[in-house]
């Protein structure tokens, strides 16, 4: 069986280079990205940006989707690198796969400070990338506001990606970032 390693974060902290990038370098004889974004795309009808408040039945609808394939891949021998914005809020779907399939769940949060996000994602220049320094704040604020388990937090600030994937690498390998059921009060029971 794979595991899941959900690489979560702001928009510009790099979650979707570092996810790629995961899935070509760990030792499983099979990987696999899984681009949270590319779930939105496939939404034809009734879309709302998913920053907005609005936008929330339709955010666990897809996060449910996103969780079931991941878990599907995973229990068939695939290393899933998830990357997308998974906040605690979102932890449901994640923590209901782990409980029913033994999934091995990884969480790893990258977080620039609010500035560095706001500043990366002013240089995106693909078409359909983010590019609104508002909304990197908005995100940025909401993992601020419920923070991330502790331990599962990597600040990349001042990290070349380079950096950043050696330490996720290592820390992975040690059995770091394991997402452990939530208590009553919203803190890891363990990890």
């Amino acid at each position: 069986m794979g595991r899941i390693v959900i690489v979560s974060g702001p928009p510009g902290a790099g979650k979707t280079t570092i996810a790629r990038r995961l899935s070509h370098h760990v030792p499983a004889l099979r990987a696999m990205h899984m681009h949270t974004d590319d779930l939105y795309g496939y939404v034809r009808k009734g879309f709302i940006p998913p920053w907005q408040p609005e936008a929330m039945a339709q955010n666990i609808v897809l996060m449910e989707a996103i969780a079931a394939s991941a878990t599907i891949c995973a229990r068939g021998g695939y290393d899933v690198f998830v990357d997308g914005i998974v906040g605690p809020w979102f932890f449901d779907p994640w923590l209901e796969a782990v409980q029913r399939h033994a999934i091995d769940l990884r969480y790893v949060v990258l977080l620039p400070s609010e500035d560095e996000a706001a500043r990366r994602i002013s240089l995106r220049t693909r078409p359909g990338d983010m590019t609104d320094e508002n909304v990197a704040r908005q995100m940025w604020q909401a993992f601020q506001a419920l923070p991330p388990p502790d331990g599962h937090l990597i600040d990349t600030t001042d990290q070349r990606i380079d950096q950043t994937m050696s330490e996720i690498l290592k820390r992975l390998e040690a059995g770091d970032f394991a997402l452990a059921p939530l208590s009553a009060a919203g803190k890891p029971t363990g990890s």
